[in-house]
């Protein structure tokens, strides 16, 4: 029997155990180890697999997950793939055992997270595992069995015990030091302007599309007595319901001649108007 104690290991919720049984959901087998860590790979992430309805995956550091301050070890976690099809208050529960194949005995050293009802997993957590899977001293020693001519196989099982959906929420992502954008609009033949609306070609300002729109004759409390200027999506089909864009923005016509862009005598000049956007986007709220 393999000894089952390595230094500086976290114990907590952790059950260490020999198996003989290949994991049920999946196993991935790595040749030529030593060219991740040479080729500065620090995650590698393994295909998507199914198990209680949902998809997963593996996750690697396979030199210690430097997110965590984690060396010396090899970091070995848990991910539930299907973020998009997750509701903000949807939880998948979870019991999992991830496995490592010592090549010389044909047995597995398994490490499952004991904590009562599974582990969580949701949109807000989507991965789970063993910070310190294994020392990397015992991973690489030869009389271990787990690294062979340069080769290891890693494994999974995942058994869902529940499941929780209900709910909605939202998430807001402000820009830090967001970028001022502008865009200038010619219009010629002002006077001959006879549609109630007319839309500048669309712009682009951080990631968005843009347009501004000009009413010659005004609109609500503007008609008849002033020009109207908006600033709005050109794409709003492509925003979800829910989505919100907070923006800092000015529209204005150009005083060509004094460039006093309010008032003045130069905001139409040989039947030209020249408008004037400025947008920029201090955060976007989506949906979870």
């Amino acid at each position: 029997m393999a000894d089952l104690s390595f230094p500086d290991q976290q114990d907590g919720n952790v059950s260490r155990s020999i198996s003989d049984t290949p994991p049920n959901h999946y196993i991935i087998k790595i040749q030529s180890f030593s060219q991740l860590a040479k080729n500065n790979i620090e995650r590698y992430t393994s295909s998507d697999f199914e198990a209680g309805g949902y998809k997963w995956k593996l996750v690697l550091h396979p030199n210690g997950n430097k997110n965590k301050d984690i060396s010396d070890h090899i970091s070995l976690y848990l991910l539930l793939a299907q973020v998009n099809s997750l509701g903000p208050a949807c939880e998948v529960r979870a019991v999992f055992r991830l496995f490592l194949l010592d090549q010389n005995s044909d047995t597995y050293l398994t490490l499952k997270d004991t904590t009562e009802n599974g582990r969580r997993f949701h949109k807000m957590k989507l991965e789970c595992g063993f910070d310190k899977f294994l020392p990397l001293a015992a991973f690489k020693d030869p009389a271990n069995g787990y690294l062979v001519n340069d080769t290891c196989v890693f494994g999974a099982e995942v058994y869902v015990c529940r499941e929780k959906i209900t709910g909605k929420g939202e998430s807001l992502s402000m820009v830090k030091d967001p970028i001022s954008y502008k865009n200038t609009w010619r219009i010629d033949s002002f006077s001959s302007l006879t549609d109630e609306c007319v839309d500048s070609k669309p712009f682009i300002a951080a990631d968005r599309k843009w347009k501004i729109q000009l009413y010659p004759r005004g609109k609500g409390n503007g008609v008849d007595n002033y020009i109207s200027l908006y600033l709005t999506l050109a794409e709003p089909q492509d925003l979800r319901p829910t989505s919100k864009i907070y923006a800092e923005f000015t529209v204005r016509i150009l005083d060509q001649v004094n460039r006093n862009h309010y008032f003045g005598t130069g905001l139409v000049v040989k039947d030209i108007c020249i408008v004037e956007a400025e947008v920029k986007v201090h955060g976007v709220a989506n949906d979870l």
